[in-house]
């Protein structure tokens, strides 16, 4: 019986379905998946740990040389459990000899976008080093001008460049989605774990503490103030470099942002020697501009439609006196000039159009008689300069090491997309458009010492300067507050440090800043020392 059974069991076992079935083979790989699984098995990753390459060199500065060191790194982001969630690139300047626990003062720098990386600040203006530019004109390419920067603000404090999650060498950790980064809160929360975990790690809780904000990047500003301060982190001064503060105006329908734009509209003009009876400066010009908008203009705008014919024709004929435009163009546009149709009107019979960034700048279209320019000049002028000064830069100099691109802006990436929503403190709410004044107001008021320095070019065009005077002007600040709000104005656009007699006179005027909030910060009582209010005035001229 055991013989039979085992005769059985051989018998079943050779007659399964299993062992009768041809053998299934693995399908070959096809060559396309396997070159994808190679790709991602390479990809260049962020950093977890934290990391920093250190370079030595000096600058000199009023006749005063500042040996300094270098830093390009990382700093690790984590969540409210500890997780990491995000690597955060920086290049720090520090003047050598300054350890923890320091009373020198350290500026936190960033660009705005929203998306954008901080090497426009770092390669161009108050950094130790400085790609050099001059007149309104396309920088030749390479060789470019880059090395030391005796209009450094090294002198006065500490610099680091921050570069947005997404942006730059910044990028999330495992997987966390870009998403928990892109919008006006998670953008600024990011940032301000950024800076606690700087001055965590480098031991500068002690040190005077000052944010430097261009464009989008005053956006921010106004609401890292106040989460910081929040947070434990009092801040010594905020710079706001070519505002923009509150997005509500920009909507159609609302003509809040034509009003905005008539004083730069008559800089532009002035510049370009297309007004009649052109005053000697720039100032005079802005000052009837300011005036006119916030009289005959408004009104005229106010009445919509309902306007009166005679009264819109002496609007448009006084307009065009300031701007440089036909009265006949302004009539046809309802008194609302855009910007685009601005730039492409204001040169048409020259064939020439004018830049966004810088109203200087001038440009050529295929198309003469279009509605808009095709580019922008004072863009692409520099562009290229910035971007491969910066990648040899921080490569060969700094010795930066990694594989992944330097992304030159967050919104070339999959998944893009901005949560324009703002949560402001107090009464300013829930927000579907950020007006971050609102959260600077809030840290103004309750910090005494907190003092803002608003930076403007006069040929500014993405973010017009009369529009940053409303903005900072609507704060409700109290006469003790107000006299901690200061404004400076440039021959000079939106990147105000192109221009380098600009520069000069910023690094002047950013000097003695520096020099009353430090100096405030250890006075024993509140500042009351007198400056400019937040309605400058309307005859100033640039310093």
């Amino acid at each position: 019986m055991p013989k039979l059974a085992a005769l059985l069991l051989l018998a079943l076992s050779s007659t399964s379905p299993a062992q009768d079935a041809p053998k299934r083979e693995k399908p070959a790989e096809s060559n396309a998946e396997r070159m994808k699984a190679e790709a991602e098995a390479g990809t260049a990753n962020p950093p977890v740990a934290e990391q920093a390459f250190t370079h030595r060199d000096s600058v000199t500065v009023g006749g005063r040389t500042l040996p300094y060191t270098a830093t390009a790194g990382t700093l690790t982001l984590r969540d409210a459990e500890g997780k990491p969630n995000a690597s955060m690139f920086y290049t720090a300047y520090t003047l050598d000899g300054t350890k923890p626990g320091t009373k020198r003062p350290i500026t936190f720098f960033y660009n705005g976008g929203p998306g954008s990386p901080s090497f426009w600040l770092h390669m161009g203006s108050f950094a130790p080093v400085r790609l050099r530019t001059a007149n309104p004109e396309y920088i030749k390419p390479a060789p470019y001008d880059f090395g030391p920067n005796p209009d450094t603000l090294l002198d006065k404090t500490d610099m680091v460049f921050l570069d947005a999650i997404g942006t730059g060498y910044s990028r999330p950790l495992g997987d966390t989605k870009p998403s928990a980064f892109y919008g006006t809160d998670e953008d600024a929360d990011a940032f301000a774990r950024g800076i606690l975990r700087y001055a965590t790690r480098y031991g500068r809780w002690n040190s005077p503490k000052f944010l430097f904000g261009e464009s989008y990047g005053t956006t921010r500003s106004g609401a890292l103030a106040y989460q910081l301060q929040d947070r434990g982190m009092a801040l010594n001064g905020v710079v706001l470099l070519s505002s923009i503060m509150n997005y509500g105006y920009r909507q159609p329908g609302l003509d809040e942002v034509y009003l905005n734009y008539l004083p730069s509209y008559a800089a532009t003009a002035w510049y370009h020697n297309r007004i009649p009876n052109r005053p000697a400066d720039v100032a005079t010009i802005v000052a009837q501009a300011r005036a006119f908008a916030t009289g005959p203009y408004a009104a005229a705008l106010a009445k919509g439609q309902t306007i009166p014919d005679a009264e819109r024709d002496t609007v448009a004929q006084q307009m065009s006196q300031l701007i440089g435009i036909s009265p006949d163009f302004i009539k046809r546009s309802n008194l609302r000039i855009d910007l685009a149709r601005f730039q492409k009107e204001l040169l048409r019979d020259r064939r020439l159009t004018i830049g966004r960034f810088d109203s200087r700048y001038t440009g050529v279209d295929v198309d003469a008689a279009g509605e808009r320019p095709e580019t922008d000049a004072s863009d692409t002028a520099i562009s290229g300069a910035f971007i491969a000064t910066f990648n040899d830069y921080v490569t060969h100099t700094l010795g930066y090491k990694t594989e992944m691109p330097y992304r030159l802006s967050a919104r070339d990436a999959p998944g893009w997309t901005w949560n324009w929503k703002h949560e402001a403190p107090g009464r300013g709410g829930q927000q579907n458009n950020p007006n971050t004044a609102v959260d600077l107001a809030a840290a103004m008021r309750e910090n005494p010492y907190l003092n803002v320095l608003s930076l403007n070019g006069w040929f500014d065009m993405a973010t017009p300067f009369f529009g940053t005077e409303n903005d900072l002007g609507h704060m409700m600040l109290e006469p003790a507050q107000q006299r901690n709000l200061q404004f400076r104005y440039y021959p000079s656009g939106h990147m105000a440090y192109l221009n380098p007699e600009a520069l000069r006179a910023m690094k002047a005027d950013l000097s003695r800043w520096y020099d009353q909030a430090v100096g405030e910060a250890k006075s024993p009582t509140p500042p009351h020392g007198a400056s400019l209010s937040a309605a400058p005035p309307s005859g100033q001229t640039p310093n």
